[in-house]
């Protein structure tokens, strides 16, 4: 009701997407944004997601949503596939933690460690090592599903599952937040240490998470930071970039009652923006560390401290589990000459 510019002035964010994706050189602003978004709008269906990349830049994007729920077995794994119309880019987004799922919840607290063999030392062979079993069952429910629409793709044909010829994927982006994210990383290891998937770790650009969680033991971590991707010569914790928001505490979890975890790949980190408004000041940080069972309740409790003007300008806390929504790392991430999924 008011003067505004249409549509077509507003939309796309970025009118060569495609291309900036094809060449960025990591970490860069335009691909962390865009696969913040992705991994925001993950939490909804295939229809938003697409609507959002479109907005974005990936105009008639092509977009499969792969899901696998087995409540019993703390299973609710889901995936997008996000195919740009030329072919040529293809984004794996993985969805964290539904607020209102039971299941997401106990597959996050499933900490006790799987024992696992990867390759990620050629010279030494395959060794084990220990993940966190939620994460890791989550992830492999819908790996074989993911990697066969990824083969399409690598053939130069739609995702759909259509008979529609693109060009052949050059370049993968894989992505995520909160339990996505973890779901991400740990894809991002499977690509790098099984030799079946090297033509996918040859295209794989990068891996940006949000929100991230510890995956595996310091050793687990040590052997992720050393491992190059099979056939390349790009070092795997150098594709793999951290972003946490101010005083997020998934990033610190599991606690360390739990056992050891630890990180890999490079951190970035943000101060808490004002007012909501960004965009943030993304530093490179040190590994975040594991806080303890005290600090999860302090995390919960900033709910309400964060409500109560006077408790949120005494109270401060190093751990918040309302940093940790999707939304603050979108807005803290939306470069400052661009505009919104929303158009303002």
């Amino acid at each position: 009701m008011h003067p505004s510019p249409t549509t077509a002035e507003v939309f796309p964010v970025y009118d060569d997407l495609v291309d900036r994706l094809l060449v960025a050189v990591h970490p860069d602003d335009v691909v962390r944004h865009v696969l913040a978004v992705c991994a925001g709008y993950a939490y909804s269906d295939e229809a938003t997601v697409a609507t959002m990349m479109t907005r974005l830049g990936l105009a008639h994007n092509r977009c499969v949503m792969v899901r696998e729920d087995v409540d019993a077995m703390f299973i609710c794994s889901t995936a997008f596939v996000v195919q740009s119309d030329d072919g040529r880019v293809v984004i794996v987004c993985y969805r964290g933690t539904e607020p209102a799922n039971l299941i997401n919840w106990l597959t996050d607290v499933d900490v006790d460690p799987a024992l696992v063999r990867y390759d990620l030392n050629p010279a030494r062979g395959g060794q084990d090592y220990r993940v966190h079993a939620g994460f890791y069952r989550n992830v492999r429910a819908t790996r074989y599903a993911v990697v066969e629409i990824l083969q399409r793709a690598l053939a130069g044909k739609s995702v759909l599952g259509d008979d529609d010829n693109v060009a052949r994927m050059e370049k993968l982006f894989v992505t995520g937040h909160s339990l996505g994210a973890a779901m991400a990383a740990l894809m991002t290891v499977m690509v790098r240490a099984e030799d079946i998937y090297a033509p996918l770790a040859e295209r794989l650009a990068a891996t940006y998470t949000y929100g991230q969680p510890m995956l595996g033991t310091p050793a687990f971590a040590a052997a992720c930071e050393r491992a190059n991707l099979d056939g390349t010569a790009a070092p795997l914790h150098e594709l793999l970039f951290r972003y946490v928001y101010a005083d997020d505490l998934v990033p610190q979890l599991p606690p360390r009652e739990s056992g050891a975890f630890a990180h890999f790949g490079r951190e970035f980190r943000a101060d808490r923006l004002d007012g909501g408004i960004g965009p943030g000041n993304w530093t490179p940080h040190p590994p975040t560390t594991q806080t303890g069972v005290f600090g999860i309740g302090e995390g919960f409790s900033a709910l309400l401290t964060r409500q109560v003007p006077l408790l949120r300008r005494y109270l401060h806390s190093h751990q918040s589990i309302v940093d940790h929504g999707p939304q603050n790392y979108v807005a803290a991430l939306t470069p400052p000459d661009r505009r919104s999924e929303f158009g303002d």
